[in-house]
């Protein structure tokens, strides 16, 4: 028997008039002009909301139809679990599971391919309810992609599946693994948990009996969850996939990138893989593409900040921003990018990865396995005609001696260095071959920096140092703010819901800018050691790291524990005698 016409269902039902019905069927407005069905041309117009069309389309369809609010909040206990890939191409997402009949809700219930392949899978018989495109994507969303499970549920509901040794080995059954919903929902938990927590990077690490995942949240590591170790194949399977890796090669390592929306905001993840004893440490490197930080919200004092950006202005010479790994060298350069860029200057970069995405600034991706590295970049770079030039990292001596000859001709350049303290970079680009008269000539101004954590501002209390505490104060104690009885007040944090019980919550700068003048020039250029030219750099007004770091503390902004943690590779003693 011929079904009812769509249309003659909707007048009849008083849900549409005649005219609206001829405005859903004109070509530049409907269906025919686009492909775009009756129903939904309707609902894009106005005509009909979209209870009313499932309304209509159930009568159509013979069949009962199920709206947003009807939808269970979880999704059946089913033994075999459907593929996401396939539920959400054919737009279809069970419901309920009574006894041997499993209920979906189905977009396009006349499709038999799907009712048939969910039947043949599970071995139950198939009740099919109409849904709407949009609620079944919510499902789904909803059930099998992050939202509504808690890691409680989802490995309770793996924990004791079998898997067997041999199918570490089998590709197809890696990826049938990585596909299934458990851990879909596992890796996307992972995902929202660190966003949710503010966390840098995941850290994903099997040992001998289990599967660590760590967050690292203000520079500091903190243990999330604790899996059995056979879960590990499937989930380092379902990031390499994610990330466009080769799940077959677990011998090398390799590096990939994420681009999803765990929440409303999107975010781009950097992957990287290495083989160890028990298989693959995973390191997924949360970057919030559209976060950086302006220069006032580093974390500079008014001294700093101003001789900083005098720096930039200049119209030529090479800046060094340096310091180990983590310490927020990039975040540093992008806020003085984000500070210098206008509509006169041409700006490229040349980066590994790119992290921050700036308008208005070329930026450029290493990639190493076609010969693009940071020299062969930067050479093509300088026959741009650009004003300034970022380069992410000097790594070796073609970078840097490149770097230098184009800050000489006429070029800022801005790059990092991986030095202790800001005296020490020239005398490594010395190190790295480059002429001292050379180095003396381009360079215009160090920057060394670490990050503390910031105290919680929901749990900060002052109190006063324990003698021990203040001793590794030393002479500077002057520098800091003293309550009013001459005694020393600090400040931390007792701990509590806001900041995880950690007492602190976000991270900020500390710094010592030397700006290169005529003396320190000169001293570079002669291959003086670098306790000299920091001596030098201190009587110029240079603050070191470390009493950059006690102003903060006095003023509240950290702790006497931070900063000594994050100074303990420098000589602090020759600053408090110089000071």
């Amino acid at each position: 028997m011929k079904s009812e016409l769509l249309g003659d269902i909707l007048i009849k039902e008083g849900l549409v008039d005649g005219d609206q019905l001829e405005q859903g069927l004109v070509p530049e407005g409907g269906q025919f002009g686009s492909g775009e069905k009756l129903g939904s041309a309707l609902v894009r117009l106005g005509f009909l909301s979209s209870a009313n069309l499932l309304k209509a389309l159930s009568i159509q369809l013979d069949l009962p139809f199920i709206l947003p609010e009807a939808y269970p909040q979880g999704p059946p206990p089913l033994e075999k679990h459907l593929s996401v890939k396939f539920m959400q191409q054919y737009k279809v997402v069970p419901l309920t599971l009574e006894g041997d009949v499993i209920k979906v809700a189905s977009a396009h219930p006349r499709d038999p391919f799907p009712v048939e392949t969910i039947s043949d899978f599970t071995g139950l018989r198939v009740e099919v309810v109409l849904g709407s495109e949009h609620d079944i994507m919510a499902a789904i969303e909803s059930y099998y992609c992050g939202g509504g499970v808690t890691m409680e549920n989802i490995i309770g509901g793996i924990a004791d599946k079998e898997v067997d040794a041999s199918d570490y080995d089998d590709v197809e059954q890696l990826k049938d693994m990585a596909l299934e919903a458990p851990i879909i929902n596992l890796v996307n938990l992972f995902l929202t948990g660190a966003v949710e927590k503010n966390a840098s990077d995941i850290h994903i690490e099997p040992f001998e009996e289990n599967l660590l995942v760590r967050y690292r949240i203000d520079g500091v590591l903190y243990l999330i969850e604790t899996l059995p170790r056979k879960l590990h194949p499937a989930i380092a399977s379902r990031i390499k996939i994610m990330s466009k890796l080769n799940i077959a090669e677990r011998r090398l390592p390799q590096d990939g990138r994420i681009r999803v929306k765990p929440t409303d905001k999107a975010l781009d993840i950097r992957v990287s893989t290495i083989p160890t004893m028990y298989g693959e440490s995973i390191v997924m490197r949360l970057l919030d593409s559209d976060g950086f930080i302006s220069m006032e919200g580093v974390g500079f004092s008014s001294h700093n900040l101003k001789a900083f950006e005098d720096l930039i202005s200049q119209p030529h010479g090479m800046i060094l921003v340096t310091g180990p790994t983590g310490s927020g060298k990039s975040t540093t350069l992008y806020s003085a990018l984000g500070k210098i860029k206008t509509s006169e200057k041409k700006i490229i970069t040349i980066e590994d990865p790119i992290e921050f995405n700036i308008e208005g600034v070329n930026q450029m991706q290493v990639k190493p396995k076609i010969g693009l590295n940071f020299a062969a970049g930067l050479r093509s770079i300088v026959r741009q005609d650009p004003d300034v030039i970022m380069v992410g990292e000097i790594r070796d001596a073609d970078t840097a001696d490149i770097a230098v000859h184009a800050a000489l001709t006429g070029h800022l350049i801005l790059s990092t260095l991986h030095t202790n303290d800001a005296p020490g970079a020239a005398i490594r680009l010395c190190d790295m071959g480059i002429e001292s008269y050379l180095v003396s000539s381009s360079l215009i101004g160090v920057l060394a920096q670490r990050l503390v954590r910031r105290i919680c501002t929901h749990c900060k209390e002052s109190y006063h140092p324990r003698a021990e505490e203040i001793a590794t104060l030393g002479d500077n104690l002057s520098r800091l703010h003293s309550s009013g009885d001459g005694e020393f007040q600090a400040y931390r944090g007792v701990g509590c819901e806001q900041c995880g019980e950690t007492g602190y919550r976000g991270r900020v700068g500390i710094f010592e800018l030397m700006v290169i003048n005529d003396e320190i020039g000169h001293m570079i250029a002669e291959k003086q050691s670098a306790r000299l030219v920091r001596k030098a750099a201190l009587e110029y007004g240079m603050v070191p790291l470390i009493v950059d770091g006690w102003e903060k503390v006095g003023a509240g902004i950290t702790t006497i524990e931070e900063v000594s943690r994050v100074t303990l590779d420098l000589d602090t003693r020759k600053d408090k005698a110089a000071v």
